[in-house]
């Protein structure tokens, strides 16, 4: 029974829930629209606000445009003549000449104007609408020219009946003020971009008086708030939060929301005022239902957030158990990959090794040889020394002395050469002068190249130019290209090696050609894949352990395409600067 009256009282309880809970949501709905209309209504605002430069823009472009044809036409001997002397025959020209412009210039009207008031010359003296013969003296653009030079004024033509802006100038004479030039601007073309932009763009003068308007049935009405209120002001509200009401004839005179933004007109109008208007409605009621649907949505997700959050909680807990297993296995395999890319360095520096021990075994004949030389020396220097000595001549047995130490010096120079050059090449890579690395290659197989009769042509010395690489690396490459060389060119008529070096701010290119029978087409496609050879004895890694060497420092080793004798390979370096010089293995 308990049970069931607790039942019973849960029941009882849960439509109040759910109105409380549904009223929230409604609240939150609504609150939701509000603040979505008024951050609309904010992002429409500066929309206008960024498109009213533009129109400022434009509409400065054409008065400033137009201007400068009255400013011009003020100081033309022609219509000074025709002022001067009024005839038939400089009156046509003159008509001609001004036609001509305003269709070059997009003018409306170009008009001339004496000193009486009236036109004598017009673009549009051929027209049934012709200014010329009509007196113009009553206005003000004209009257305002004449006080001070300059004028302009908005107003609706007393012959065509189209409104437009008339821009002015006077023409002075040798005795005064001989007449003004005057040239009406018609701002249907920018009006209807505008209008096409979907903008509804206002412009008032001083006075509040509209006059370029994508509104036709607003011009010469007033702006809200004018001083003159002898003519209606145009339909526009001021709301809140640069929102305001139009009625427009586009929208069959029911008032609509536009956000608007307003600035006075740059130099070219400084006494005019320009206003922009965005249409808002739609975009607002659409910010507004999305909101409302946005929230009612939200409050039914969190509804079901509830449930879903509990079923997460236990998926997370059996996640984190897979995560856990995971980040073993994944250190696991770093591990063994680390390990395997140890491998690989030891097994690369192996092989490298492996490389120059190999070399120094090609060489030994020729060190043998070179050291063959001193030692004989050295024991024909000290036989002397023996002989001077036992005749009581001890300044000679002395320069024998010396002798003998000059030459162990060579003979412990070949042996330090040896040495470095069969230890590890590890040390970290810094700048080391080509010239010293190709001295040091052509030293170590300097025994095979006499013996061969190799001509070997090498470039003049580079102090200063240096690379990056490691020394005996960089040795070891060149000793390799040179040993190829040596190879390909054993049993060739005069044999020869050319060595020349390029050198960029960047980059140092060195070059081995040799002149001998060149490589098989199939064999370059290969030539840098381990175990490709054409020698007999050969394993075919030399070639892949330099191109490994060549990238390790940054740089490339390649065969230069060619269809001729011979072979050439390119290694190319990074250049270091002279004071990078550092130690490099």
């Amino acid at each position: 029974m308990a049970s069931e009256a607790a039942t019973k009282r849960a029941w009882s309880r849960r439509p109040v829930i759910l109105t409380l809970g549904l009223t929230v949501l409604i609240g939150l709905s609504l609150l939701a629209a509000q603040v979505a209309r008024s951050r609309a209504a904010a992002d429409f605002v500066q929309r206008a606000e960024a498109a009213l430069p533009l129109a400022d823009a434009a509409l400065s472009a054409v008065i400033e445009k137009q201007r400068l044809i009255p400013l011009v036409l003020a100081r033309d001997p022609e219509v000074t003549a025709l002022l001067l002397a009024p005839s038939l025959a400089a009156e046509e020209r003159l008509d001609a000449k001004l036609a001509d412009i305003a269709a070059d210039a997009g003018s409306a009207v170009l008009y001339v104007v004496n000193k009486d008031g009236m036109a004598i010359a017009a673009s549009n003296a051929d027209r049934p609408e012709s200014f010329v013969g009509s007196s113009y003296g009553f206005r003000e653009y004209f009257i305002g020219a004449m006080e001070r030079g300059t004028a302009m004024q908005y107003a609706l033509g007393t012959v065509s009946r189209r409104p437009g802006l008339y821009l002015t100038r006077r023409v002075d004479g040798p005795d005064g003020p001989l007449g003004v030039v005057v040239v009406k601007v018609e701002f249907d073309e920018l009006e209807a971009r505008w209008r096409s932009g979907g903008f509804v763009v206002v412009t008032s003068d001083a006075a509040g008086t509209v006059i370029a308007t994508t509104e036709p049935e607003w011009r010469f009405g007033k702006v809200p708030g004018a001083d003159d209120t002898a003519q209606p002001a145009i339909p526009v509200v001021v709301e809140a939060d640069g929102l305001y009401l139009l009625s427009r004839t586009a929208t069959d005179g029911r008032a609509a929301r536009y956000a608007g933004a307003g600035s006075p007109v740059g130099s070219a109008a400084p006494d005019w005022h320009l206003s922009i208007y965005v249409p808002v409605d739609t975009a607002l009621g659409r910010a507004a239902r999305n909101a409302a649907l946005m929230t009612l949505l939200a409050g039914l997700l969190a509804c079901a957030g509830l449930v879903w959050l509990q079923r997460r909680r236990r998926f997370a807990r059996a996640l984190a158990v897979m995560n856990l297993e995971l980040e073993r296995r994944v250190a696991e395999e770093v591990a063994e990959r680390e390990a395997a890319e140890t491998r690989v360095r030891r097994v690369r520096e192996e092989l490298a090794q492996a490389n120059r021990l190999s070399i120094l075994g090609q060489i030994t004949a020729g060190v043998a040889h070179e050291i063959n030389q001193p030692v004989a020396a050295i024991r024909t220097y000290a036989e002397n020394g023996q002989q001077l000595l036992d005749a009581g001549d001890a300044g000679e047995a002395r320069d024998n002395l010396g002798a003998i130490v000059r030459v162990t010096e060579r003979i412990g120079g070949i042996t330090r050469m040896l040495r470095g050059f069969a230890r590890r090449g590890t040390a970290p890579i810094g700048a080391v002068a080509v010239d010293e690395a190709i001295d040091g290659a052509l030293a170590l197989l300097a025994g095979r190249i006499r013996d061969a009769g190799v001509r070997i042509d090498r470039p003049p010395p580079r102090p200063g130019l240096t690379v990056l690489a490691g020394q005996i690396r960089l040795e070891q490459i060149l000793v390799n290209l040179l040993s190829n060389a040596l190879d390909a060119l054993r049993g060739r008529p005069d044999p020869g090696i050319v060595l020349s070096i390029d050198a960029t701010p960047e980059r140092v290119t060195i070059r081995v050609a040799d002149n001998g029978p060149g490589l098989d087409p199939r064999m370059r496609e290969s030539l840098f894949m381990p175990f490709s050879t054409t020698k007999e004895t050969g394993l075919g890694l030399g070639l892949v352990i330099s191109g490994d060497l060549a990238r390790e420092f940054g740089g490339s080793l390649a065969l230069e395409p060619g269809d001729g004798p011979g072979a050439t390979f390119v290694l190319e370096l990074q250049r270091a600067s002279a004071d990078a010089r550092g130690a490099a293995a």
